[in-house]
């Protein structure tokens, strides 16, 4: 990392809440901008098929370097003038740990244009954030950002051991891989996900210099922290420290899960971050969760962290991806005293405790929930299972019930799993439509801090911009 290290790292909020425009505004403000990883290659094809109607990603796809997978992705997804607005999307093929080429152009490309929109006309770093828990797109969309100059990787939502040497690996433009977690019964043969830069190559072609960018891991305990420093030694630039308040996927309480009345998962005295670990660590670290105010950050600081990690007061400012209708009804009720997040211990199929902001018309409303059809057709949060074969399938325990149960998985783990692809990528206003006129509903994920954010706004108004966020930090 720089020399002169943030002070405020600006969340990875995914799918496309924290996207390049806010990843940019953050970086030009003397901050660290994240766009966030997930799901980039289904945000660049839906783009294109709505017109990319300010011409942004036709304008990076021309700086990609391999100018022929550009011309093919625009052949494949752009739409002049854009669908209709009842068309449905173009699916995406899924991403699987065998090798397709297509599916790794696209997302190569994707996390590419997201890092140098979000870089361009200033000199600031850029970050991205990727949770390890999504596994297949990882070396793609690593390659596509370092490919576009990415300063610093966030890895937050599992423990990502194998990345500084897929970081190593392909800023040197060499194969690169990274073991897949694989459910089920466990085989001498590891599942591996590969990715040759060799592949790309255009014949003659010179590939450019990668700079290797900075790794900072996203970690819930001192425990973690220090099992990663000793395994991956010098690949660690520092830690995010993230507490169980902060938006997104939490880690789940240590010990056996116990639930509140209303189902919240209970942390205690075993959950406590202990900083006395980082500080013997001796690399630098920042605070996330709870730490949208000043008097948070200058606590961090005090307490020896170099900043603060922000998410929820970027995903509610203006130029958050997230879609204008929800941002501003989300802000009015925090500035009404009715803001309300709920943990919920079963929404995500990855089974990590998941962090819900209660708002009429999304999933958070159990009769909409109830009333929406299961479908798998995004895929990002399915888990590989080995069959009673040796070989691979893919399951999700929000896809269809019966489907679900044929592949082996559990009953229990049906109960309450709601459809996170689709739901997120509506939050930033790309919902698929359905066959009845309606479309995918939306379900919004905010930190605890959800209920402070009027502090950002100017006499009330529902719009504030991630300027007046660090102004108001900073002090």
């Amino acid at each position: 990392m720089n020399k002169t290290l943030p002070i405020i790292i600006q969340g990875g909020m995914g799918a496309g809440v924290s996207n390049w425009r806010l990843a940019r505004a953050v970086s030009c403000l003397g901050q660290l901008g994240v766009v966030a990883g997930t799901a980039l290659d289904q945000l660049l094809s839906r783009r294109l098929q709505d017109g990319d109607r300010e011409g942004h990603v036709r304008r990076a796809l021309e700086h990609f370097p391999f100018p022929k997978i550009a011309k093919k992705i625009l052949d494949l997804h752009y739409v002049p003038g854009g669908r209709a607005p009842a068309e449905p999307y173009r699916p995406v093929r899924m991403h699987t740990v065998e090798n397709h080429v297509p599916a790794q152009e696209l997302c190569i490309a994707a996390n590419f244009v997201e890092v140098f929109l979000a870089r361009e006309g200033h000199a600031g770093p850029v970050g991205i954030n990727f949770l390890e828990k999504i596994q297949m797109p990882h070396l793609p969309s690593l390659y596509g950002a370092m490919l576009a100059g990415v300063a610093v990787v966030i890895v937050g939502a599992g423990i990502p051991l194998e990345f500084p040497a897929a970081i190593q690996a392909l800023s040197e433009h060499r194969p690169a891989t990274y073991t897949l977690n694989v459910a089920g019964p466990r085989s001498e043969t590891p599942a591996v996900l590969t990715l040759d830069p060799a592949a790309f190559r255009e014949p003659g072609q010179t590939l450019p210099f990668l700079a290797r960018p900075a790794f900072l891991p996203i970690v819930s305990s001192g425990t973690l922290a220090t099992m990663l420093a000793r395994r991956i030694r010098d690949g660690i630039a520092g830690f995010v420290v993230e507490s169980a308040v902060a938006g997104g996927h939490n880690a789940p309480p240590r010990g056996p899960m116990q639930l509140t009345a209303d189902g919240e998962p209970i942390y205690g005295a075993r959950d406590e971050i202990d900083l006395d670990v980082f500080r013997q660590l001796g690399l630098p670290f920042w605070l996330a969760g709870g730490r949208g105010s000043p008097e948070q950050l200058q606590e961090a600081l005090a307490q020896g962290a170099a900043g603060v990690q922000v998410g929820t007061p970027f995903a509610l400012c203006a130029e958050s991806g997230l879609a204008p209708n929800l941002r501003r009804a989300l802000v009015a009720k925090a500035l009404e005293g009715k803001a309300k997040v709920f943990t919920d211990s079963k929404a995500s199929p990855t089974g990590f405790p998941f962090k819900v902001a209660e708002l009429a018309g999304t999933l958070s409303d159990e009769t909409n929930y109830q009333r929406r059809r299961r479908v798998c057709d995004l895929g990002f949060l399915r888990e590989a299972y080995r069959k009673p074969d040796g070989t691979l399938g893919y399951r999700c325990a929000a896809e269809p019930e019966k489907a679900y149960l044929a592949k082996g998985g559990k009953p229990e783990d049906l109960l309450g799993r709601k459809c996170l692809c689709n739901a997120l990528v509506a939050d930033i206003g790309m919902p698929q439509p359905l066959a009845d006129g309606s479309a995918e509903l939306p379900l919004v994920t905010l930190g605890d801090d959800f209920a402070n954010v009027g502090r950002f706004c100017a006499d009330g108004q529902r719009d504030y911009s991630a300027a007046d966020v660090v102004r108001t930090l900073l002090g």
